[in-house]
């Protein structure tokens, strides 16, 4: 599991920002794939991933109810 990865939902977190979840993303894609910074020629499969799950991320996290947490 990616440590330095945090937790985006109440009541862990209140104030989730985009960059928040994309960095989550981006570290995610980093553990699985091995790359910090992928050569050239993994470059776009790279990003794509991180923009998928950035996008999934969102839509969980837009999605989720946390019981007892008031509106």
């Amino acid at each position: 599991m990616c440590r330095s990865i945090k937790t985006l939902r109440p009541p862990f977190t209140d104030d989730v920002t985009d960059d928040d979840i994309r960095a989550a993303a981006l570290q995610y894609v980093r553990k699985i794939s091995g790359f910090r910074a992928p050569a050239a020629h993994n470059a776009a499969a790279f990003e794509r991933a991180v923009e998928e799950i950035t996008r999934v991320s969102a839509d969980l996290l837009a999605s989720i109810e946390v019981r007892g947490a008031r509106s």
